[in-house]
C-alpha cells in the first residue's frame, strides 16, 4: 500500500514539474528573447540549433539542479557558462521590460529626453558588477 502512495506523489511531482517547465519555456518564448537572438545574429537558418539548445539546457539544468549532478570542468568554463547564463538573463530581463514599456514610462515620468542610451548602458554596467561582486563573495569555487 505504501509504494502506491510514493507512485502518486512521484506521478504528481512529475506532472508539476512539467507543467512549471512548459510555464516558463512558454513565457520565454512569448516575450521573444529567442526570436530577437536569432534575429539580431542572422542566424535564422539555424533555428533548430536554437530549439534543440533551448530544450536540452532546460532538461539538463533541471536534471543538474534535481539529482545534485557536478562537473569538474574547470574554471574557463565556469566563466563562460556564468557569462553566457549573465548574457541570456539580461536579454530576458530587458525583453520583458520593453514588453511591458517599462523604460519609457519611467523616462518620461523623471522627464528624461537626452542621454536615455548612456542611462541605460550604465544600468547594464551596474548590474554587471553587481553581479560579479555577488559571485566573486558568495561562490564556492572547489
Amino acid at each position: 500500500m505504501m509504494w502506491m502512495k510514493e507512485i502518486f506523489l512521484g506521478f504528481v511531482g512529475l506532472a508539476s514539474g512539467a507543467a512549471i517547465s512548459a510555464g516558463v519555456f512558454s513565457f520565454i518564448i512569448s516575450i521573444g528573447v529567442v526570436p530577437r537572438i536569432i534575429g539580431k545574429s542572422r542566424t535564422a537558418a539555424d533555428i533548430i540549433v536554437y530549439e534543440d539548445a533551448v530544450l536540452l539546457g532546460g532538461t539538463f539544468g533541471n536534471l543538474f539542479s534535481m539529482f545534485s549532478w557536478q562537473l569538474h570542468l574547470g574554471i574557463w568554463l565556469v566563466v563562460v557558462f556564468g557569462l553566457s547564463a549573465g548574457i541570456f538573463t539580461g536579454c530576458l530581463a530587458v525583453a520583458l521590460a520593453e514588453i511591458l514599456n517599462t523604460f519609457p514610462i519611467m523616462f518620461k515620468r523623471f522627464g528624461i529626453k537626452e542621454g536615455l542610451s548612456w542611462l541605460l548602458f550604465f544600468m547594464a554596467l551596474g548590474k554587471s558588477f553587481g553581479a560579479l561582486y555577488f559571485y566573486a563573495n558568495h561562490m564556492q569555487i572547489p
